[in-house]
Order: structure tokens, then C-alpha cells, then sequence
């Protein structure tokens, strides 16, 4: 199972506590342009992983080629995270299909609307998802596997 998340904070307990043992994931894959360049962030970041899991960080346009050498070795167990909308949008542009996208933590800000306890968005997040909507993406708004859907977009 592949969990495709926009989480701003990327790797936290959630992830860790929650769906980690939720999808059985063997890997957290983290497309963020920033991270993939800065070797102490990822190693940073890994320390909160148990050591049964992988980590990788790649740029948002090397994500799909990076999930299809994952597929191709068999590795399906896998969560992707984005830190914002338009990278989500942005892997799915380029190639990088998915069929659910689970918007789990996307933080208040000015100009933001919040629409969930613990999203909120911007008219270019909402444009984003809108269009990824359109393509066949279900948005699923919620923090942990256990919580229902809290937004109907």
C-alpha cells in the first residue's frame, strides 16, 4: 500500500505512531526540493524513524522515477510525504499518479482559511487540490488512520 500525505511537518509522531503501523509501511519516501539537498535535515529527520524502516528524500520532480525503482524492486509499502499542495500537484504533473491523497496537517497562516482543525488553506492550495480533484485524486482530510474524513471537498 502506497499513502500519498501533505503533512508541512513531513516525518513526526503521526507518521511514525500511526500510519507507519497502519499501511505496514517499509519506507518513507520525503519529496521536498530543500530536503533532498541537505544531508543534516535527513539525518535529522530519520532519527525518528525505527530502524525497520527506510527513508529516502528526493527532489519533487525525481519522485517519480524514484516510486517506479521502488515498484519495480517490489517495495509497496511505502508513505510519501509532501509539505504543501503544489508539490503534490506538481509530482502528480509530472508523472508521479496516485489515487488518494490524504491531507493530513497544513498550518494556519495569514490568508488562510481554516477548514479543518488542522488544515488550513489558500486559494492556491485550494486550486491545487481542486485540480487534482478534477484528474480522479479523492482528497481525504484527516490526521490519523482512525478519524473520519473531516472535509468534503
Amino acid at each position: 500500500m502506497v499513502l500519498v500525505r501533505i503533512d508541512n511537518r513531513l516525518i513526526h509522531g503521526q507518521i511514525i505512531e500511526t500510519w507507519l503501523p497502519y499501511i505496514g509501511a517499509r519506507r518513507v519516501v520525503v519529496a521536498n526540493d530543500e530536503l533532498a539537498h541537505d544531508v543534516l535535515q535527513q539525518e535529522i529527520m530519520s532519527l525518528a524513524i525505527p530502524q525497520t524502516v527506510d527513508s529516502l528524500f528526493v527532489g519533487v520532480d525525481a519522485l517519480p522515477k524514484a516510486m517506479k525503482s521502488l515498484s519495480d524492486k517490489g517495495d509497496n509499502s511505502v508513505i510519501v510525504l509532501f509539505s504543501n499542495c503544489s508539490d503534490a500537484k506538481r509530482a502528480f504533473d509530472t508523472g508521479f499518479g496516485f489515487h488518494i491523497l490524504n491531507v493530513g496537517n497544513v498550518h494556519y497562516s495569514p490568508g488562510k482559511r481554516q477548514v479543518s482543525p488542522s488544515v488550513a488553506l489558500s486559494d492556491e492550495d485550494e486550486s491545487c487540490l481542486r485540480h487534482l480533484s478534477r484528474k480522479g485524486v479523492e482528497l481525504d482530510f484527516r490526521c490519523v488512520p482512525n478519524d473520519q474524513s473531516q472535509v468534503r471537498f
